[in-house]
């Protein structure tokens, strides 16, 4: 005899930030759940030594602490304001210590398959060092991150050197005296050339479209804590910072990058102003985008060539749930299609949490969507009214929450979202649960 769905434990796949978070909100609301992750430790790619991580020594996040912490659980005092992966790896630690999620997570167990049971709920299977096991859950959160599966370019020709993806990289001894042509300048891409300009024989960074270079400081304070307060509109929020980005960073276009083809915003911008140092300096230089491989010899698109020994691709990820049938997403494109970017509308009871990218979201955007799911479920138990109107509007369209802004049409912006656009959202969703049982608690 089964259980009743409702008395099950919620699966939870993955144990990074957007994992913690989910545990942490499942257990505010009294629900219970299983932890699942593939490593021996939380953190997700902030442990660098997790196998799987794609974080390099020299990472640090791109958003300071405070636009990026818990807010229930800041980080610690003395923390820097863009803390580094052992920073970040020791606060993970301290926050599954501090709400006791640990005991409640299955390390070491790689989730296989995630399906709906016949019978309700979900049947899950993975592995552990004792081998396969089937169990049955309520429902499945799956927050195993967006940064696993690396998306390699197709070159023509053929390249007697080395090719290999950014994921790969660790540390910027690796290419001592070698010729790197580095493709991609994206916050990874930069971060790499700045590592290899002190090691490398000579450095090269190849690319497509022009970028917006956010400086990590303005006025002595991080750029991200600058207008906190009431959202500016889009257009005077464009034209003021793009104005602003001229005079502490000066047009990139003069160390050789293309002038950008959107406004500011429109794609992630790169919190990097080093390497326009390192670019004035002479210490690397712009390269059009690759156009063919031949031997050791790289041609661009502009006419030009250079002889390398190493292609680092710093060229982003895929999106990437392999325990999941896409169809369970309702996948199209580059990413599944997701009522706010959580609900499955083809599979009741799957979540996902941190399929999400927006300028200055941080962990606590996260924080809410695992919040949103929770108060979900709980409503399923306690207010089922509320809930089964819930569950109609997921059926419908997602609401817009690119805050006006044109996104550019690349894989990678296919989830992202407005900060203030999203966060507004989650909050008037999460109103649409809570407040049958806060008027109810007033009665």
């Amino acid at each position: 005899m089964h259980l009743p769905t409702a008395s099950l434990p919620v699966a939870v796949i993955g144990a990074g930030p957007s994992g913690l978070a989910a545990m942490r909100s499942l257990d505010r609301r009294g629900l219970s759940f299983t932890g699942f992750e593939k490593h021996t430790d939380v953190g997700g790619l902030w442990n660098i030594g997790n196998p799987a991580s794609t974080v390099y020594e020299s990472a640090h996040l791109i958003s300071s602490r405070t636009t990026t912490e818990f807010t229930e659980f800041p980080m610690p005092d003395g923390t820097p304001d863009y803390p580094g992966h052992r920073h970040l790896h020791r606060y993970f630690h301290s926050y599954a210590d501090n709400f006791r999620l640990r005991e409640r997570i299955r390390f070491s167990a790689e989730v296989l398959s995630a399906v709906p049971a016949a019978d309700g709920g979900w049947q899950l299977t993975w592995r552990d060092r004792g081998g396969e096991h089937t169990e049955r859950f309520r429902a499945v959160v799956a927050a195993s991150g967006t940064l696993h599966e690396p998306a390699l370019p197709a070159f023509a020709g053929s390249f007697d050197g080395e090719i290999r993806h950014a994921a790969r990289y660790r540390s910027g001894t690796e290419l001592a005296g070698r010729r790197v042509l580095i493709v991609g300048a994206g916050n990874s891409g930069c971060d790499i050339a700045v590592d290899a300009v002190h090691h490398a024989a000579a450095v090269d960074i190849s690319v497509r479209r022009g970028y917006y270079f956010v400086p990590k400081y303005v006025f002595g304070r991080p750029t991200d804590t600058l207008n906190q307060g009431r959202p500016l509109p889009r257009p005077l929020k464009q034209f003021l910072d793009k104005r602003l980005l001229r005079l502490f960073t000066g047009d990139p276009a003069r160390f050789g990058f293309p002038k950008p083809d959107y406004r500011i915003y429109e794609s992630h911008p790169v919190v990097n102003s080093l390497i326009l140092q390192h670019l004035g300096q002479g210490d690397l230089r712009v390269r059009a985008d690759v156009e063919r491989l031949d031997g050791t010899t790289v041609h661009f698109t502009d006419g030009g060539s250079g002889d390398y020994d190493l292609i680092l691709c710093a060229t982003g990820y895929r999106l990437h749930y392999p325990y999941l049938d896409s169809a369970l997403l309702d996948w199209r494109g580059a990413s599944p299609q997701l009522y706010l970017n959580i609900f499955s509308r083809s599979a009741p009871g799957l979540f996902v949490v941190g399929m999400v990218e927006a300028s200055g979201l941080g962990w606590q955007g996260r924080a809410a969507q695992a919040d949103l799911v929770a108060a979900y479920l709980a409503a399923q138990d306690g207010e089922p009214a509320a809930a089964a109107d819930f569950s109609r509007r997921l059926a419908g369209p997602s609401p817009d929450v690119t805050g006006g802004y044109r996104y550019l049409g690349l894989d990678r912006m296919s989830y992202y979202v407005n900060k203030d656009a999203y966060r507004a959202e989650l909050a008037r969703h999460q109103g649409l649960l809570d407040e049958p049982r806060e008027h109810a608690d007033a009665h």
